[in-house]
């Protein structure tokens, strides 16, 4: 089946709280969705944000982001009031996040929550059973960094740094309270996660979830479990994550993400890889995984290299890890996002997977008409085609910062006489194409310009930050999308359209919103 898609992360919904919540405005943009025939909502990562407010430099792979946890729902359940948390001024731009201001008074309103909140509770203790496997150490890990007033890992104590046992049991005693508070915060953020999946499922639209291949230096799965990674007896990388020189990046890119330590994993036959998965698997309906030909090969940069010039190129694990993977999770749904330098090896290992591919329309206006990422080029059904990425720019930004070259094939390519009509021909035709998935950011339909961007690679500040507003989705441009989604067989083969819009008036007519979870 055809299906279409918006990209937009969680942090990007309206609210009044300086950030999108899984509130009620989370619901109400499902409804959109389902009224523009959208059968797809992807997202970012869900992971709690460390440097760079990045979702892709994450404390832990597992745990959800507690500044994502709706205060109003806090309230109904009784732990909070309104003068906990409305008195608060967020940010002064309703369109972008000030995450200085968020870290300031997030935590603040949510442990006035947890004073409140019984730990007795049945619901929480069965939670955290069913997540003993990276709950305690997840906790431990966050209060430890509060007791260091957010420092690294690395600059504990050495104790507390290389975990021996001993300090570690005076901290879980001595930082029990904030132990139990990290807990309970995902506790409430899986409540409030799993029950706007489950309203998005019964509407027919599908959560698409993005992990990163690697995981942050200063998280709690470096801290635990030093063995996955490649590092020296210190715990210090040996090296690090890069991608090397190329016309966009003379110096490369330096992540400085610590490797993974492939010859163990395989003799755990990738168990943590398995457990990482299915944690993933059960959060989202199809997971993408970033950097996908990174499983092939990657790209080392010894440590301490303050540019990514000098590395090498070492094997991944190839099949031999999905492999385990499918034998213990069986076929879990997975977008291999394989854009960058891709080799005749990398596509053999994505076509040995079976997993679809990315087509990025963005990426086709080179002036070369065998490009890829051009429709008639598709090799397959079997891909996902976007306008753009999270990392790519609007496309109305796009056409004012491109070279006249690329602007001139695009517009002969698309029959477009004005260069002011390219976005939506370049919605159009990743419409169009035959790939079974197309997916837009939601800035491209609201036509944003660069103000849209969501991040920038290789740059620190500014990121992350794109917000909405209620306003911005409007009847009008969900029938636009709809009749999009219509024109090139893109809907379900049971339109929710009319069941939506009959609830949207009955909302306006009584005034009162659906219950929603």
């Amino acid at each position: 089946m055809r299906k279409s898609g918006i990209l937009m992360h969680i942090s990007s919904l309206p609210s009044d709280f300086g950030i999108g919540k899984l509130g009620d405005a989370a619901y109400v943009f499902a409804d959109f969705l389902a009224d523009c025939g959208i059968q797809v909502w992807q997202i970012l990562p869900l992971s709690p944000t460390s440097y760079g407010d990045s979702p892709y430099q994450s404390f832990s792979v597992h745990a959800g982001n507690p500044y994502f946890i709706d205060f109003e729902r806090l309230e109904r359940a009784g732990y909070l009031a309104p003068s906990d948390y409305s008195g608060i001024v967020w940010g002064d731009d309703p369109r972008r996040v000030d995450y200085a201001r968020i870290y300031t008074y997030c935590f603040h309103v949510l442990r006035t929550a947890f004073s409140r909140f019984k730990q007795t509770d049945e619901g929480y203790q069965a939670f955290c059973k069913t997540q003993a496997s990276w709950l305690p150490e997840y906790a431990l890990f966050m209060a430890l960094k509060d007791a260091h007033h957010g420092k690294p890992w690395d600059q504990w104590e050495q104790p507390l740094a290389m975990r021996e046992e001993e300090a570690l049991e005076q901290a879980r005693e001595e930082y029990a309270e904030d132990i139990a508070f990290y807990s309970v915060l995902q506790y409430w953020f899986y409540q409030q996660w799993d029950a706007l999946k489950a309203y998005c499922n019964q509407k027919g639209i599908s959560i698409v979830g993005d992990i990163p291949i690697y995981v942050a230096y200063d998280s709690v799965e470096v801290w635990s479990q030093p063995e996955l990674f490649q590092l020296d007896a210190d715990h210090v990388p040996t090296a690090v994550a890069g991608c090397p020189p190329d016309v966009f990046s003379p110096t490369g890119q330096l992540w400085g993400n610590p490797l993974y330590d492939w010859e163990y994993h395989k003799k755990t036959d990738f168990a943590w890889w398995t457990q990482r998965l299915r944690s993933a698997a059960a959060l989202y309906d199809t997971v993408r995984i970033d950097h996908f030909r990174g499983f092939e090969s990657y790209y080392a940069v010894p440590y301490g290299k303050t540019t990514a010039e000098v590395g090498e190129w070492l094997p991944g694990p190839g099949t031999v890890l999905f492999d385990a993977v499918k034998k213990e999770l069986g076929d879990i749904s997975i977008i291999a996002e394989d854009l960058g330098f891709v080799t005749p090896e990398v596509r053999k290992l994505l076509e040995d997977c079976g997993y679809p591919g990315m087509k990025v329309t963005q990426f086709a206006f080179d002036g070369d008409p065998k490009s890829d990422y051009l429709p008639q080029n598709y090799a397959t059904t079997n891909c996902v085609a976007y306008t753009g990425t999270h990392d790519n720019m609007t496309l109305r930004g796009w056409i004012h910062s491109s070279p006249a070259k690329t602007i001139a094939f695009a517009k002969r390519y698309l029959h477009c006489r004005n260069t002011v009509d390219l976005p939506a021909e370049m919605l159009r035709i990743t419409w169009s194409s035959t790939a079974k998935l197309a997916v837009a950011q939601m800035q491209d339909f609201l036509d944003a310009g660069p103000e849209g961007r969501m991040n920038t690679p290789s740059t620190t500040g500014g990121n992350w930050q794109y917000r909405t507003l209620t306003s911005d989705f409007t009847p009008r441009l969900a029938k636009r999308i709809y009749q999009l989604n219509e024109l090139y067989n893109r809907l379900s083969e049971e339109p929710k359209l009319k069941k939506t819009k009959k609830a949207a008036r009955k909302t306006a007519k009584t005034g009162k919103k659906e219950k929603k979870s």
